[in-house]
This record gives C-alpha cells, structure tokens and sequence, in this order.
C-alpha cells in the first residue's frame, strides 16, 4: 500500500543511530496501535454483550407473556381479549428473540473474532519480538565490549577465540532478531488496517441481515394488529382520563362534607346525633383485663351485623364475635378516668363489654343503636319508624350513672358528723372512708372492725404521725427522707449472704387472727381484690422488695427511699395465689403491742412480674440461712462461755499452787530453824536435814495436797 513507511531489512546488520531512530518511531505507532485497538475492542464487546443481553431479555419478556393466561389476579378475571392478545404479542417477541441470537452469533464470527485476532496474536507478537530484540541487543554490547579489552599478547590466543565466538554469537543473534523485529512492524501497519476494518464490515452485514429479516417477516397484517392494539390503547386511556376526573370531584365533594367530621368531638349542634340507626359501624377501644386489677385498651374496628356486635382488627380477613345483642342492656360509665365509655351486658349477664368511642356524638348512637338491636327492631319492616318510637327510652338508656369520685364525695359528707371508731387508727387511703365503704357492701367481703390499707405510707407522713406510735404498734419501721431506717439498725442487709431484688405492687393489707397455715392469705387476697373491684380502685403502689437475711424492706423506685423494713424474724407466713402465681403475700406477727392477750398479725399482699413462689421461696431461703446462722452463732457463743470457764478454772488452780508453794516454803523455813535450836543426838552428832531431804518432804506434801484438791 502505497505511503506506508517500512523499516530498511537491509540495514538490520549495520544498527546505525539512524535506523534505531527510525525503529523508536515504529515503537511508538505500535503502543499507540495497541491502546487504541483495547478501546476498540471494548466497545464492541459492549455491543455484543448488549445483542446478548437484548436476546436474552426478549425471550424473558415472551415466556412472562406466555404464563399470563396461568396467572389469578384477584381484579382481573378471565379476560380471553387481552389473553389473546398477548399471546400474539408473545409470538412475535419470541421471535424476535430467535432473531436476536441469529444477530448475536453473526457478530461474534464477523466483528469479535478478526479484533480478538489482531489484539491476542499480532499485538502480543510485537511486544514479544520488542523483549527478545533488547536482549540480543544487550549481549551484542556485551561481548563488543569484551573482545574490545583483549590484549596485545599471543598467549592469550585461547581467551581471544572465546571472545570472537562470543561476538560472532551474539552478532547473528541480534541480526535474525531484528530482521524479524523489522518484519513484523511493517507488517503491523497492514495488519491495523484489516483489523479495523474488517470487524466493523462483519458489525454491518450483520445489522442488514437481521433489518432484512425483519421486514420480510413483519408483514402488513402485523401492521394492521399493531395499529388495532394502538387504537385500543387510546380508548382505555380515555376512559381512565374519564373516570378520574369523576373520583377527583367525588374527592372535592367529601372534603367539603366531612370537614366537621375530622374533630374527634364534633359539636352536637351542628351534626345531629342519630337515634334511628339498626346497623353501625366504626373503631372503638374495648378494655381487656389482664390481671385481677389491671386492664389494657385495644383498639378495634366494631360492627353490628344483624343481632351480633362483631369486632376485626387490621389484617383480619373476617371478623369475629363479641356480644349476642338481642335482650342485652347497654348504658354509659365512667371507666379509669376515660370519657364516652358505655357497657354492654348480655342478657344472661355473664359477658359484659366495656367500650370506649371516640365523641360524645359517636357514643350516644352507639348506645341508640345497639338498644335497637337488642329490642329486635331491625327485624321488622320498617326499623326506622319503630325506632323513633323507642326514642324516649335510648335517651334514657345514655343518661349517665354517677361517677364513682360522686360517691365518695357525698358519703364523705355523710360521714364528717358520725364518731371516730377504733377503724380510724389506720393510715390508708380508706382507712377514713371505711364506715362509708361498709354501707357500700364492703363488710360482706371483710370482717367488721378490720381496716384494709390500700396504700404504703410516705415515710415523711409517717415520721409527722409520731414514731412512738409506730414503735408501740410495732408492725413497721418508718424511715425518713434520706433513706435511713429510723431505728439503729442502719445498715441492715449489708453483711448478709442473701441479697435479692423483686419488682412489686402494693395491693394492700390487713389484720388477721389466724395464722396456722395459708388459708389466712388466701382469704386475705380474695378480700382486698373484692373491695379493690367494688370500689373501682386501681392505682397501685410500685415498690423495690429487697430480701435479706435480716429483714424485707420495700425500696421506693426512683429516690430509694426505704418505705417499709420487716424483720424476718417475724415472717411467720408466705404463699402465692394458687391459680394467679403473680399474686403472693406474708404474714407479719409483731413483737410489740397485743389485742386479747395475743400478738398483732398483719398480713400484707402483693402483686409481683416474677412468679409469686420465686419470692417464696427466697423469704423461705432467707430464714434457712438465718436459722443456721443463729445457730452457728449461738453455738460460737456457748464455746466462747466453756474457754472462758476453762480459763478461770485453771487460773485458780495456778494461784492455789502458788499458795501451797508458799505455804511449804515457810515450813521448811520454820523447821530448819527448830533443828539448829534442838541438842545433838546420841552417838554426839547434830541432826541436819539435807536439801534433797527438805525438797523431797516438799514435793510430797504437794503432791498429797495436788491430789486432795483434785479430788
């Protein structure tokens, strides 16, 4: 091809400066040759990846549009126009996908391969010939330079040989190589013409083979299909244009007659309560009990559905009965401290439901309705009529019933003039009200002349009431603001082996007689959560119950005041509910004060998240380990009482050795000086009595006395 450079062949032997000059130029087209051939090549490989995937997708897209006819839509239904339609589509698409292989496969023979060639084979070729020409290079320098240092002298003939095989060697290694160097870049510069060229022939012919296949197959009659779908499609979308203008004023309209309906308590005056209704409908809070005094609220969607009251929470797919309405009775109550409550009672009175709406408005015809339901008026042929007939009696039926704080007001006024009996000595919160709870019903749950505390006094209140007072009853230990108990014992449980912490509520308290087994605790329970229900009392004192081995204290929560210290000595009794496990209470007897010649027991109760019989079970644990300890205690003292006993006992006898020591000195003294005074025996010799003489009479007489006192 005309003006294209080449490299001299010739010249490869002389490696003149200006053939290497000329070969740097040649180096340089072939890097940049070799740069652009791989961005090339990735972008055809983009195009064949894309043909690939677009296959790929079209096949996916026709086996979706195959599998519509299997599928269950729960709007859609059986619809044979669009099943059909779309199973052409699927037709089409599926071929088109076949087509797309065809395409795919076209373009890796004709535009892939002739690039992946040049890349993989010619331009690798290049950079291996370019390493192994810079080596001979290399070694040519090398051996010119050795043979260039040979010596003048003939004995190194031998060495010179060496030297000029060396050269001749590396001579015609460097030659070969860069006449094949040569060779190769000049054929480089036909060879980037045919690579570019010959992919991007393969990428056309491949576009006109598939465009031709297309249109010989898309046919009129695909044409017409196309234009029916299309026209199809203007017409839903015109419809659907339609319909949500329509639902846009229906928007607009129920915007401007529900904005009094957006108040959770709307004014009566302005939308009128409905005493007509046999059927309603809407959300309610309903109170589940969860315990014996406690309850929680639930939120739920009620409806009445003929003579039923149904209740369905969100997600539930059908809903479920709560109350048979027929002969039921319905009014409002006040409930926790909660506004628009009513209650239903069915009519054998064993279910009730307790209901709380969300306006006076709502709860007022709830309770109109239901007393519809329940006098049966939906049965007959016109419930509208019947029902402003009964009107009189549902405005009678949401006349509400005194509340209970009502009651106690006006029972505290009946009672203000009455005396003071023996009752009025407790501290609880109706220990003052407690000849009003007695006509209230409240003595057939409990035994007259027995207050029931409900409440833990402060320890503040109760230091302000008197300790002294506190001290002769003995039934607890006030404590003051600081948390320290009120007597000496300070630091109770500090150095005990048990400590454990419960959270409790405080259900209440009362004087007991017996205390034999746990039928006293029992009975003492069903009592104070009878008076706990009869007088609508659910507020409960939370406290910390720490069990030791000295005593059982109850800890305010937050300022870890100590309210109430019971010794553990006088826990006679502890028991949890047999079928509520939460509940557990303990007999307390105290030390001080009696009432007929008997001590005073209380007997407390409480509410605990822990099993009841754990907490047993620690206050059982807490007496084990104290009795012992008293035990060891006692044991180590009595002891202590025999060492000392012993050591007295032997300090005596040391003293009276001491003083018959003594006494012997003084005999033998007294008889040493008689012998000196005495004449002189017989054969005319004095009658000297040795030392060892004296010293054995000594030891003698005090082993005699030794064994006189230890007899």
């Amino acid at each position: 091809m005309p003006g294209i450079e080449k490299l001299p062949i010739e010249e490869t032997l002389e490696d003149s400066p200006q053939t290497r000059s000329l070969l740097g130029v040649f180096e340089e087209d072939a890097t940049a040759i070799s740069s652009y051939s791989h961005q090339l090549f990735q972008a055809m490989q983009r195009i064949y990846d894309a043909e690939n995937e677009l296959s790929a997708a079209t096949h996916l897209t026709s086996k979706l549009l195959k599998d519509y006819e299997k599928q269950r839509f729960p709007l859609g239904g059986d619809d044979e126009v669009m099943n059909s339609t779309l199973q052409q589509f699927a037709k089409v698409i599926d071929e088109l996908s076949s087509w797309h292989a065809v395409l795919s496969t076209q373009l890796a023979d004709a535009m892939m391969f002739p690039i992946t060639q040049f890349k993989e084979r010619d331009l690798k070729e290049i950079l291996t010939l370019k390493e192994v020409f810079q080596i001979a290079s290399s070694d040519h320098d090398m051996a010119i330079n050795r043979y260039s240092r040979l010596s003048k002298k003939r004995d190194n003939e031998k060495v010179k040989s060496e030297v000029m095989e060396d050269v001749y060697t590396s001579r015609k290694k460097q030659h070969q190589t860069m006449m094949h160097y040569f060779t190769a870049l000049n054929t480089l510069q036909y060879k980037k013409k045919v690579a570019l060229l010959e992919p991007l022939l393969g990428y056309m012919q491949a576009q006109i083979s598939f465009f031709k296949l297309g249109s010989e197959n898309l046919t009129q009659q695909w044409e017409d299909f196309l234009n029916n779908i299309g026209t199809s499609v203007q017409n839903v979308r015109r419809e659907m244009e339609g319909e949500v203008d329509i639902m846009q004023q229906t928007i607009q309209d129920l915007e401007q007659a529900s904005d009094l309906l957006y108040m959770p308590d709307p004014d009566p005056n302005k939308i009128p309560i409905d005493r007509t209704l046999t059927r309603k409908a809407g959300y309610l809070n309903m109170r589940n009990k969860t315990s014996l005094v406690t309850s929680t609220w639930d939120r739920q969607y009620f409806f009445t559905q003929g003579g039923n009251l149904m209740s369905q929470c969100r997600g539930d797919v059908a809903g479920g009965l709560v109350l048979d309405l027929d002969n039921c009775s319905v009014m409002a109550v006040d409930c926790e401290d909660r506004r628009f409550c009513f209650q239903i009672t069915s009519f054998d009175g064993k279910k009730v439901a307790v209901l709380q709406a969300e306006s006076r408005k709502d709860c007022e015809e709830w309770i109109a309705t239901i007393n519809n339901i329940s006098k049966r008026i939906y049965l007959s042929e016109n419930p509208e009529e019947i029902a402003a007939r009964v009107n009189q009696s549902a405005l009678e039926a949401v006349t509400p019933s005194p509340s209970f704080q009502q009651r106690q007001e006006s029972l505290r006024s009946s009672t203000q003039n009455r005396p003071k009996s023996s009752r009025a000595s407790s501290q609880s919160s109706l220990g003052s009200e407690s000849p009003a709870l007695s006509s209230l019903s409240l003595d057939s749950l409990v035994a007259p002349e027995t207050p029931i505390q409900f409440d833990i006094i402060s320890p503040v209140s109760e230091e302000h009431s008197g300790q002294a007072k506190g001290a002769t009853q003995g039934r607890f230990v006030t404590t003051n603001p600081f948390g320290e108990s009120g007597n000496s014992q300070s630091q109770d449980g500090e150095d005990s082996i048990l400590h454990q912490l419960f959270i409790v509520r405080f259900l209440g308290s009362m004087e007991v007689k017996a205390t034999e087994n746990t039928d006293v605790i029992y009975d003492t329970m069903r009592q104070i959560l009878a008076a706990r229900a009869i007088h609508n009392i659910f507020r409960m004192t939370e406290s910390h119950l720490l069990v030791t081995c000295e005593c059982l204290k109850l800890i305010d929560p937050q300022t870890q005041v100590t309210r109430l210290r019971f010794p553990l000595s006088s826990v006679v009794l502890c028991a949890s509910h047999q079928e509520n496990k939460r509940l557990f209470g303990f007999v307390l007897q105290t030390a001080g004060g009696k009432v007929d010649g008997r001590p005073i027991t209380v007997c407390y109760i409480f509410e605990s998240n822990n099993d009841g019989e754990k907490i047993c079970d620690s206050v059982g644990l807490a007496k084990q380990i104290a009795f012992h300890s008293e035990m060891d205690r006692r044991a180590t003292e009595k002891q202590k009482e025999l060492d000392k006993a012993k050591e007295k006992q032997q300090e005596e006898l040391t003293k009276q050795k001491q003083i018959e020591k003594q006494d012997l000195e003084e005999q033998s003294r007294l008889i040493a000086a008689s012998s000196w005074a005495n004449p002189t025996a017989a054969d005319g010799q004095f009658l000297v009595l040795s030392n060892s003489q004296s010293e054995d009479s000594d030891a003698g007489e005090e082993g005699r006395k030794k064994g006189e006192s230890e007899a």
